[in-house]
């Protein structure tokens, strides 16, 4: 099969023709029908994230047909479509996992980082993992759901009760997010990069009421803030939007070093926290959500041989909401 891998830090993948995986006990073989591009697949290229092992095959984003299930797989079954987030498999047996803290395993395998992902037409996935796709989703439009989807429903389950929401950063979490919060009678103000007109207007067309550059403030002080954007110094910026009792949200898994800030900005018991990870329990959880809604994601779609093209328009945010490869090379 053919796989767009990644050979050693700061490179570009290349096609490779690898083997066709088999699937082990409690994996399934899938067809990848399509594969989200997520900000954490260039941390990975730039190195990073730690302890890389190359060649890695990226994508943690995957909608994929069961082409093929090992013995012990009761769940899923030849022909059934299976979306394959982030958390790819924990210990089970560390501290974290047996106080239901999974997303915080000591030994915990990440798809497209630490297992091998789905920038490839075929891909092999722990079924105890995966999870079922609502049927109102195309292929490309889920799979932005099993990352900018998951992850931004820890962080705003995160963020509380917060009336006013503000969002840094207005890529493939947020316009999703967006949706999600104005759904359910949130007041959401999105913040995007400097003169980024684009991604305003998206956000407008989406339901927010305020939309602006993160060089900004919103025109009220804000219940909680969500930073998707990988900058520390948007911390101390959400802090002096937020009002008293207000919680900031870092919901990447690598962002720049946090400036000094006066604590001022901390004091009034305001709160900055991460939101690391997912679990099972998330993700089964959102998939119902989504079920119920009718979110519109945005996704450009991509070839698989296209990938590094995809890679490097979300690196020059040129993107509007999600690029997406899709099974054709």
């Amino acid at each position: 099969m053919q796989a767009m891998r990644l050979h050693g830090p700061g490179e570009l993948l290349s096609s490779d023709v690898v083997p066709l995986p088999h699937p082990s006990e409690h994996q399934v073989l899938l067809e990848v029908l399509a594969c989200g591009v997520c900000r954490t697949d260039l941390h990975l290229l730039d190195a990073e994230l730690p302890d890389i092992r190359y060649p890695i095959t990226p994508g943690h984003e995957i909608v994929g047909r069961v082409v093929e299930a090992g013995k012990s797989v009761a769940r899923f079954h030849a022909g059934d479509r299976v979306g394959v987030p982030w958390l790819g498999e924990t210990c089970g047996v560390c501290m974290y996992c047996t106080r239901g803290l999974e997303n915080l395993c000591d030994r915990p395998g990440f798809t497209g980082y630490t297992l091998q992902g789905g920038y490839a037409q075929f891909a092999v996935a722990d079924a105890r993992y995966c999870l079922p796709i609502p049927e109102r989703y195309s292929d490309a439009q889920a799979a932005p759901l099993l990352c900018a989807g998951l992850i931004g429903y820890r962080a705003y389950r995160a963020a509380g009760n917060a009336t006013s929401l503000g969002l840094y950063g207005f890529g493939a979490a947020a316009h999703l997010l967006a949706q999600v919060a104005h759904s359910q009678g949130r007041r959401v103000f999105a913040l995007t990069r400097p003169g980024d007109d684009a991604a305003q207007q998206l956000a407008r067309q989406l339901g927010v009421v305020w939309a602006g550059g993160s060089d900004e403030v919103p025109p009220e002080p804000l219940d909680a803030a969500i930073i998707f954007a990988p900058i520390g110094a948007l911390v101390p910026a959400a802090l002096a939007a937020t009002r008293k009792g207000g919680r900031v949200i870092c919901a990447g898994i690598h962002m720049s070093d946090i400036p000094s800030f006066a604590y001022r900005l901390l004091w009034g018991e305001r709160s900055i926290s991460s939101v690391a990870n997912l679990t099972r329990a998330d993700g089964e959880e959102f998939m119902q959500l989504a079920a119920t809604l009718d979110l519109r994601p945005v996704v450009q779609r991509y070839a698989l041989a296209a990938a590094n093209e995809a890679l490097a328009h979300l690196r020059g945010g040129s993107l509007q909401g999600a690029a997406v490869l899709t099974s054709c090379m």
